[in-house]
């Protein structure tokens, strides 16, 4: 009798032991999987204020960076920012390296062919950085040298072919960052810059001389950006970002930074 009880209790142990392991796919939270177990890896470019920039002390901030936090903790996962290039930023989700991309990420029709994108979490106006006194207009834009961040729609738009409503990559230069096609705005290598709204108002604010044309250039949804091959952590972070929408979290996030004009 008790060689029966000892084999039954060793059956319900291995049996408890298997359901554990099958609950928790690689011990993350909510049961999804990430690229290293715990944690939830955000690819970036730091250098988009107010969705994300660096701190004195190291650290990273902005809208981007809390949204990402904020789920994150639904989640149960620490959350570890990689700061790179615009288009290394979104070639890591890609390539398995990040879990997403958050960078003032705009969702198109070719990156959804490489990417899954969430639900929207804020609009991106494109706007147009020009300096005070400039001929520059909306309706001459293509007789101009146009300064862009690498990789981004502004850079993928203006370049286009005038049949496609752009200007030519003739009219166009790319650089790394926003900070950088500015840098050439204010030392003549370019006649104006393109990039979305909310940056555009940090470096007008920054540097004395610069100003921004009336009216949007174009408009955009912002999304964060996944692998195709994680359906479930997808579904897991698009549910926290709705949840974060439904209860207020992401607006007030994005009115710290942004203020209503």
């Amino acid at each position: 009798m008790k060689k029966i009880l000892a084999i039954s209790l060793c059956i319900l142990l291995i049996m408890s032991m298997m359901a554990g392991c099958a609950g928790s796919k690689s011990g993350d939270g909510e049961g999804v999987t990430t690229i290293e177990k715990g944690k939830l890896i955000m690819s970036t470019n730091a250098a988009f204020p107010p969705y994300e920039m660096t701190t004195d002390d190291g650290g990273y901030a902005g809208i981007d960076v809390e949204i990402a936090q904020a789920i994150a903790d639904k989640l149960g996962l620490e959350l570890v920012v990689d700061d790179m290039d615009f288009n290394a930023a979104l070639l890591a989700v890609q390539q398995g390296k990040s879990d997403i991309v958050m960078a003032g990420v705009s969702v198109t029709p070719d990156r959804e062919m490489v990417m899954k994108f969430t639900d929207s979490y804020a609009t991106g106006v494109q706007v147009v950085i020009i300096k005070e006194g400039s001929d520059v207009t909306m309706d001459n834009l293509g007789e101009k040298m146009i300064g862009c961040q690498a990789a981004t729609t502004g850079y993928i738009y203006a370049s286009d072919s005038p049949e496609n409503g752009g200007y030519g990559e003739d009219h166009v230069t790319a650089y790394e960052n926003g900070a950088s096609a500015v840098k050439a705005l204010l030392n003549g290598q370019v006649d104006c810059v393109i990039i979305d709204s909310a940056p555009a108002q940090e470096f007008v604010a920054a540097n004395p001389g610069l100003t921004i044309l009336e009216g949007a250039w174009v408009e955009e949804s912002y999304a964060i950006g996944m692998s195709k091959d994680n359906p479930e952590l997808y579904e897991a972070v698009n549910k926290a970002l709705q949840e974060l929408i439904a209860d207020g979290t992401v607006q007030k996030i994005i009115d710290k930074y942004i203020s209503a004009e």
